[in-house]
């Protein structure tokens, strides 16, 4: 497939543990690739970088195989991009908005502009000062998209949405998806990811520390078993045998383990060779998955 969006061992250090961290990404055409972490993990430095606006330690990002540092003025012309915090000119009305950003892309057909407006359900007469949260998200989301670009680069699109709009926003990812649109969307909306995403990628304190596919959880390729065991003992000579799985969770006289499809046969075979009282499995969510990423940081309190 061809790569579309490419982020090659980019580094950027701010300092005191904070940036990017020999970050790879790349997405293929017609790809929707979901970006998770939380505040602070590193999404909005390393769409930064791909959007030309900062300057790399080292590394490099790609759009259509161009530098999007040095041709980021090229490059530009096919992409949108909504940033996380939204800026409207204060004294604007919406349509005014629209009107700048159809003269900025040179978009001569405004149809498609009004098919979005009618989509979400936007007065655009309003003064963008007077425009609720929510309403500014709108103009951003139909800004984005009016020009109907081929990459598309979102960072929390559709934060402060309400829910409907929230579900007509993923309407509108799973439209373009099919139109061949390649879109790299930073989300904290596990449902949004799911539903949206063919792949995910997970970073952690500037680093990706996972790679999926959104199929992989839904066809129940990872799943969480819950072992019991009788006393302490017990749960102590396990520790060794297990040691290979992913531990997530230990508690008294019970651990949890996350297992792929792949070795599900190679865990119950362990299992049955040791003292346990009794065994429990759930199926992963996506944000199962990701939270134990996160857990032991919860547990401490830094997140």
């Amino acid at each position: 497939m061809e790569k579309i969006i490419e982020i090659k061992n980019l580094v950027k250090d701010y300092g005191h543990g904070r940036g990017v961290f020999d970050v790879s990404i790349d997405v293929t055409k017609g790809e929707v690739l979901g970006y998770l972490g939380p505040n602070g993990a590193g999404k909005s430095t390393t769409i930064r970088h791909l959007m030309g606006f900062a300057i790399p330690d080292s590394g490099k990002t790609y759009i259509k195989g161009k530098d999007t540092l040095k041709d980021r003025v090229v490059v530009m012309q096919d992409v949108s991009y909504i940033p996380g915090e939204v800026a409207l000119p204060d004294l604007l009305t919406g349509r005014q908005v629209f009107e700048e950003q159809k003269a900025l892309k040179n978009v001569k057909d405004d149809s498609f502009l009004k098919y979005l407006i009618n989509l979400f359900k936007l007065d655009d007469s309003i003064v963008c000062k007077s425009m609720s949260l929510g309403s500014k998200r709108k103009i951003a989301i139909v800004s984005a998209f009016m020009s109907d670009p081929d990459v598309i680069i979102l960072d929390e699109p559709s934060s402060g949405l309400d829910p409907e709009m929230q579900d007509i926003f993923i309407k509108l990812i799973e439209i373009e998806k099919g139109r061949g649109k390649t879109i790299l969307l930073s989300s904290h909306i596990f449902r949004e990811v799911d539903v949206s995403c063919d792949r995910i990628a997970i970073i952690k304190d500037g680093k990706i520390v996972s790679e999926l596919n959104t199929e992989d959880l839904k066809h129940k390729n990872v799943t969480e078993y819950t072992v019991y065991f009788k006393d302490k003992k017990d749960m102590a000579n396990s520790i060794d045998k297990l040691k290979k799985y992913k531990l997530v969770e230990r508690q008294n006289l019970s651990s949890k383990y996350l297992v792929n499809a792949d070795n599900i046969k190679d865990f119950v075979l362990n299992i049955s060779k040791l003292e346990i009282k009794d065994l429990s499995q759930k199926v992963e969510s996506l944000e199962d998955y990701f939270m134990s990423f996160y857990k032991e940081d919860i547990e401490y309190g830094v997140m």
